[in-house]
């Protein structure tokens, strides 16, 4: 039978381990290690489809199963053909399983073996996810690649919780895989918990494993733990998952934290970060945040990032993003969201090359320096 998801390697930089690879799925290549920019509600936040091609020049992108399932609903999209028909985008799609927004919600859900009770965020009306629920959704909105329904713990978690979520973690993954009806096209990716525990994580991935799933995520790391806690869990679990499929960490979009995945042997990340401080008037450049709408850029005629190729940069200066933030405009947003994009897509890039090249290490602390960044 097809593989819908192949991990090919090509390279492993001999400085640090870090991976250089592509995944193959049934939309594209994908090139590895890569940033995803995340397209909770079939949409990236104020793009196109041609901006994220074009200008972010974005491989793949990620939809968020409860948000969708809830509105416009999973039967309309595959009435319309499934995600990638619905939202006009011919790249690969990754989508969540929602059990990170379902588990956020607190007080509003209830978690059983069977799955989850939750009320809507929208109009409070009760709903039920189970496994099996999930794949369902997942799919038919038909994206390339589908998350397995997990528990993520909050931070901090006793051990006792934590054990318990993270076995529930392992049995759902296995209700999943037998669920998945569209094994051709759609790759299943399970998901490691285990929280902040060593010996969890090692039982998880071990669990995880017996189920030859095509890929493998890290999950509730990256949740408000302090970063040595993050990278040591990090660096602990990313060797320990199988080196033939990709790896993903999910939810990590600054800078250091991309590097430091990169570096650990992961091959994919994602956030809302780039789109989240566009809204507030942030700029990620290669010399560190600009936060532009503060009065120092009003009379400034250069550009965002003198060292970046978006359309952004190319075409308009800080003095008058910061008008356009000041005034609410959207224009002000979607410039700023453009670049954003656009510079974590190309930092990855530039990961490639220094994984290529043997160099990664010595990349990262020239780019801490440069940024800002405390070299820990």
């Amino acid at each position: 039978m097809e593989e819908a998801i192949k991990y090919e390697l090509k390279h492993v930089c001999k400085q640090t381990g870090a991976r250089r690879g592509v995944i193959h799925t049934k939309h594209g290549d994908i090139q590895t290690p890569v940033f995803m920019p995340v397209g909770t509600q079939a949409t990236v936040k104020s793009m196109t489809p041609e901006e994220l091609k074009e200008e972010v020049k974005a491989q793949i992108i990620l939809s968020n199963t409860y948000h969708l399932y809830l509105r416009p609903g999973s039967k309309l999209i595959r009435q319309a053909g499934g995600l990638h028909k619905f939202m006009n985008w011919d790249r690969a799609i990754l989508t969540d399983s929602g059990g990170f927004q379902v588990f956020s919600l607190g007080a509003l859900r209830t978690i059983t073996e069977e799955g989850v009770e939750f009320k809507s965020h929208l109009d409070g009306s009760m709903h039920f996810l189970s496994p099996e629920k999930v794949m369902d959704i997942e799919n038919d909105l038909g994206s390339d690649i589908m998350m397995a329904f997990d528990e993520c713990c909050p931070y901090p978690s006793t051990y006792e919780y934590t054990k318990q979520s993270m076995e529930r973690t392992s049995r759902w993954a296995k209700r999943c895989k037998d669920a998945h009806k569209n094994t051709s096209n759609q790759g299943l990716f399970g998901i490691v918990q285990g929280g902040f525990y060593k010996d969890l994580r090692k039982q998880s991935i071990e669990d995880l494993i017996q189920l030859d799933l095509p890929g493998y995520a890290i999950g509730g790391i990256s949740v408000g733990e302090p970063k040595e806690e993050f990278l040591d869990i990090l660096q602990y679990t990313a060797p320990m998952l199988p080196s033939n499929k990709p790896r993903y960490l999910m939810g990590v979009g600054t800078p250091d934290y991309l590097i430091e995945a990169a570096i650990a042997g992961i091959d994919m990340c994602d956030c809302v970060l780039p789109t989240r401080i566009a809204r507030n008037g942030t700029a990620m450049t290669w010399n560190g945040k600009v936060v532009v709408r503060n009065a120092t850029y009003e009379t400034d005629w250069g550009p965002l990032d003198k060292e970046c190729d978006c359309y952004t940069c190319k075409n308009y200066t800080r003095a008058y993003i910061r008008h356009l933030v000041k005034t609410n405009e959207i224009l002000g947003v979607r410039l700023l969201s453009i670049h954003n994009l656009r510079f974590l897509t190309s930092l990855m890039e530039r990961v490639r090359i220094e994984i290529e090249n043997d160099n990664l290490k010595t990349f990262r602390d020239e780019f801490y320096k440069k940024y800002g960044y405390t070299n820990e």
